[in-house]
């Protein structure tokens, strides 16, 4: 018992340290003449409360943590808990999406009456799924500590901090960037739940006011502490992002995690190193613990081992990230070249071609690109041709003996200078 107690302690100190450096780091104290500051007036009323999401989560993980149900079940038993709850999701996804089909049906006349049912029987499954919920993150989470271990990012087989995440409804994020070239100079968190036409009015509204580009975004999870990660049926990608946002609170305690907000390119090399740190721990995971579910191999496999009978893979009818890198690259000559306009006009058009494809990008725009770009973990994609950061992020893990060694290395760095001076060194040896 007395131990128990010791690991609470820790970890509600450590989730103290992690909350106060999240906050302070992604608080708007800006100023006055700011952009970000500025269309804060259209946002306040709407802009998501951290700290007491915060709160509330890690009490649930305290409890959780005290009552240790988990610890005491047997391997088969816990990942049987875990496909139960993705089960669940997924059949909560299928109802969600029949109830919305009602109240969009214009010959539904009743909607109403006539979703009744399904309306009922949704009830019945989120207080299943409530029940089922934290049980599944426990487990998950120690599944996560133990991968950590093995690759070497815990002290005693401990993760510092320890893997604390919850499934809920994420805020949004409202990205701000100047029209005349693509940074990053505001990321305002919002409550969910917008619809597109509210996120449009209100990205309308900053444009005309601020003259910038805007855009409401969704995304997959925040590094609060506990992470937040939103509602999934899919474990390859539950198990990624878990670890994806753990990375975040690890390198939190670092110098680069300290220094996110410093500059775009540091903001680029932590994205760009939790993206690698999660898809390799959340691999890990999966082929450890949920291998029936490990991805098969890429097609042209056999030929990169060195299969010259193999016949070569057929290309995509339509590849989204080399067409997506295209359109990058034509965005940044124009911007550079003071065609504002005709850069704009491009990328609408450009988004109408993307949507033929079965790409359903609302806005395409210099916020997009400012906020997707920054995950630099593969070439191409939205990522700037001219960007040095992501090339030399994937070269330091590429010359890395292991991603623990990867990850520690670049952790204690506070400037992309140094980044640079590393990678720059690989080249001599």
């Amino acid at each position: 018992m007395t131990s128990l107690r010791k690991t609470l302690r820790r970890i509600l100190l450590i989730a103290a340290v992690l909350l106060a450096v999240t906050l302070v780091l992604g608080r708007s104290d800006i100023e006055p003449g700011d952009i970000g500051q500025q269309a804060r007036r259209f946002t306040r009323a709407i802009e998501f409360d951290y700290a007491g999401w915060a709160r509330d989560a890690l009490a649930l993980k305290v409890r959780q943590a005290a009552l240790g149900a988990v610890d005491y079940l047997p391997e088969a038993t816990q990942k049987q808990m875990v496909l139960d709850y993705l089960d669940l999701a997924r059949e909560i996804y299928r109802l969600e999406g029949d109830l919305n089909e009602i109240y969009a049906d214009p010959e539904v006349d009743d909607p109403e009456a006539a979703s009744a049912e399904i309306r009922d029987e949704l009830e019945i499954l989120y207080t299943r799924r409530d029940s089922l919920a934290p049980l599944a993150e426990s487990i998950l989470q120690n599944q996560l500590n133990a991968v950590a271990a093995e690759m070497g990012l815990t002290m005693g087989g401990q993760a510092v901090p320890p893997v604390l995440y919850h499934v809920t409804p994420l805020p949004l994020a409202l990205i701000i960037s100047p029209r005349d070239h693509i940074e990053q100079i505001a990321d305002i968190s919002l409550q969910p739940g917008m619809t597109a036409a509210e996120r449009d009015a209100l990205e309308t509204q900053v444009d005309a006011t601020l003259d910038v580009s805007s855009l409401v975004v969704n995304i997959g999870g925040v590094g609060l502490y506990p992470t937040m990660v939103v509602q999934t049926a899919d474990i390859n990608w539950l198990a990624e992002v878990i670890a994806h946002e753990w990375t975040h609170n690890y390198l939190t305690l670092r110098p680069l995690g300290a220094s996110y907000m410093n500059s775009p390119e540091l903001r680029i090399m932590n994205e760009t190193t939790a993206n690698i740190a999660g898809k390799e721990m959340g691999a890990a995971l999966i082929e450890r613990y949920y291998p029936e579910f490990v991805p098969p191999p890429p097609p042209d496999d056999e030929i990169a081992a060195g299969d010259e009978s193999a016949p070569a893979p057929e290309p995509p009818d339509f590849d989204f990230r080399a067409e997506m890198h295209k359109t990058r690259i034509n965005v940044d000559e124009m911007l550079a070249a003071g065609k504002i306009e005709e850069a704009e006009t491009y990328m609408e058009l450009r988004r109408r071609f993307f949507w033929d494809h079965g790409y359903r990008i609302r806005k395409l725009n210099q916020a997009y690109f400012a906020f997707y770009g920054a995950y630099a973990d593969q070439p191409g994609g939205t990522a700037s041709a001219a960007d040095p950061v992501g090339t030399a992020v994937r070269a330091l893990r590429e010359n890395s003996g292991s991603l623990a060694e990867f990850v520690n290395r670049i952790s204690w760095m506070w400037s992309f200078e140094q980044l640079q001076r590393a990678v720059e060194d690989l080249d001599t040896d």
